[in-house]
This record gives structure tokens, C-alpha cells and sequence, in this order.
């Protein structure tokens, strides 16, 4: 007797990367707009706004990127689907960024500016790019049941 046993998902694994995936989007979207903020008043208090939020937003981008690379890569490699694998490359990418920020927000003063911007931009970017290819594969597979 051959059977064939599909790999699943655990649901915790689950409810702990949902919880927790889109809250580094926000503190990073709002790290960009305290930079964006800094640039256009000089107030200190934006830049070191912004550098917080942005190590806020690291700490909790951590723990959905385990979840996802043992999804992804180690448990459930066999029904990874390719946007599943792009979605944790381009959040990877992201947090390499907001690492570079993270240093680039350690300097003083207007030392943070263009870099700052360019690189809370540009974290920015990926991650909403990222939630792009996951809401599309979403609504692709939604389609495809209800059809």
C-alpha cells in the first residue's frame, strides 16, 4: 500500500506569521515618512524617531522570517509555490536594507540624509512589492477554488 501524504502547514506556524508579517510594513512605512519629515523640517526628533521605528520593525520582522523559512525551505519545500519562495527573498532583501538603515540611523544629525531616505525607501518598496506577489497569489488561488 502506497500512499501518498501531502505535507501541511502547521496552524500555529501559521497564526504566528499572519500576526506577525504586516506589522514591520507599518513601522517601516512610518520610518520612511518620519525621514521624509526629518528632511523637510531638520527636528531631530524625527530622526530619531525613524531610527527607532526601524529597529522596532526589525525585531518584529525577525520571527515571521523563521516561520516562513521553514515553511518554505525546510518543511513544506514540496508545495512552496514560486511566489511563496519570491515573497521571502524580496522580505529578506528588505531586512538587509533596513540592517544598512538601521547603521545609516546610528549617525548624527543630517549625516542620515540622502541614505536614510533612500534606504527606508527602498525597504519600503520590497516589502510592498512583496505583499503584492502574496495578495495576487491569494487571490489566484481563491479563483481557482471557486471556479
Amino acid at each position: 500500500m502506497n500512499s501518498l501524504v501531502v505535507p501541511h502547514r502547521s496552524t500555529l506556524a501559521n497564526a504566528v506569521y499572519g500576526l506577525l508579517n504586516p506589522l514591520p510594513f507599518g513601522f517601516f512605512v512610518a520610518a520612511l515618512i518620519f525621514d521624509i519629515t526629518y528632511v523637510r523640517t531638520a527636528g531631530v526628533l524625527w530622526n530619531k524617531g525613524a531610527a527607532w521605528l526601524i529597529v522596532f520593525g526589525l525585531l518584529l520582522a525577525v520571527i515571521p522570517r523563521f516561520v516562513n523559512l521553514a515553511q518554505v525551505w525546510i518543511t513544506s519545500r514540496h508545495i512552496a509555490r514560486r511566489a511563496d519562495r519570491l515573497d521571502f527573498w524580496l522580505n529578506l532583501f528588505a531586512i538587509v536594507a533596513a540592517i544598512f538603515n538601521a547603521f545609516v540611523h546610528s549617525r548624527d544629525a543630517y549625516a542620515v540624509v540622502p541614505a536614510g531616505v533612500w534606504l527606508s525607501a527602498c525597504t519600503v518598496v520590497l516589502l510592498a512589492i512583496a505583499h503584492l506577489v502574496m495578495a495576487v497569489q491569494r487571490s489566484a488561488a481563491e479563483e481557482y477554488v471557486h471556479e
